[in-house]
């Protein structure tokens, strides 16, 4: 397993490719993507129990669901990055015919991805259907999810999260990116959420908060006692307190890299600020 060094080195090499894929086609959402660098460096590199290879069923493997699919960069690179397809195919990303499309699809093929993912508010109804599929068969692995703040102003979620305590769905961990803004401004603005801690207890889950949420120790810390509450008759939400477009400072504490691409100067100072470790591709 990679110590956290190599971690740290894995997550800016993350960043660079996020920022040079949204570049190239000048499309592309950087924000959301910088800010869940760290998660899914953890994710796929110390917390999931995957499989060697890939195929849909993922029987006796963890699953993990993007339901705010838009923030597809960190996804592909991550995935690329931990060997699920070459990492030379990110420079396809967006492009005509691309099997990296903006957002995740499944009908070319891509290993990784089990679900199309970007008609926000779905993926926690696929998770919980995962799960259970899970329970029928037998599988103690867990399921995991990952959604936007935002996309909880959606109501399916809200029958989707009822349902899954109702039916103690116990194998789900549900992590909710609570950065606090969209794309047409801050969640408090759009639609206020209010305590989303008291609403997933009031319908009956336990909730966890990671506050350092651009933290990997502190990542790898809650997610690993998160997966410790699974099993014990009710599903588990992460609250994941990030700061969108983390890691390039004209970036951060704002809304407006939601959906837009850098510049050519803008570019470069970025990659200024995440000097390159790996080595791009």
């Amino acid at each position: 397993m990679p110590d956290n060094q190599q971690l740290q080195d894995v997550a800016v090499q993350v960043r660079r490719d996020i920022l040079r894929m949204v570049h190239k086609v000048n499309s592309g959402h950087p924000g959301g993507s910088l800010g869940c660098t760290e998660f899914f460096v953890a994710m796929y590199n110390d917390i999931m129990e995957l499989n060697e290879g890939f195929d849909m069923n993922g029987a006796g493997e963890d699953l993990f669901f993007l339901s705010n699919g838009h923030i597809s960069p960190v996804y592909y690179s991550v995935l690329a990055r931990r060997g699920y397809f070459p990492v030379e195919e990110l420079n396809t990303f967006r492009l005509l015919d691309s099997r990296l499309q903006g957002h995740p699809t499944t009908h070319e093929g891509l290993p990784g991805v089990r679900i199309a993912s970007g008609s926000l508010g779905q993926g926690m109804s696929v998770a919980i259907g995962a799960a259970l599929a899970k329970k029928l068969n037998g599988d103690d692995k867990v399921v995991y999810s990952l959604h936007g703040d935002g996309e909880l102003q959606e109501g399916q979620n809200w029958e989707a999260i009822m349902y899954a305590a109702g039916k103690e769905v116990d194998n789900l961990i549900a992590t909710v990116d609570h950065n606090g803004k969209q794309i047409d401004g801050s969640t408090d603005e759009v639609l206020p959420l209010g305590n989303l801690r008291m609403k997933f207890e009031a319908f009956g889950w336990l909730v966890l908060d990671i506050k350092e949420g651009n933290h990997l120790e502190a990542i790898i810390k809650g997610m690993r006692a998160a997966r410790s509450l699974s099993g014990k008759g009710k599903p588990v939400c992460v609250l994941l307190h990030t700061e969108m477009g983390h890691g390039v400072d004209f970036m951060m504490h704002t809304h407006a890299w939601h959906g837009k691409a850098p510049n050519d100067e803008q570019l470069e100072i970025a990659l200024t600020q995440n000097p390159e470790t790996l080595g791009d591709y």
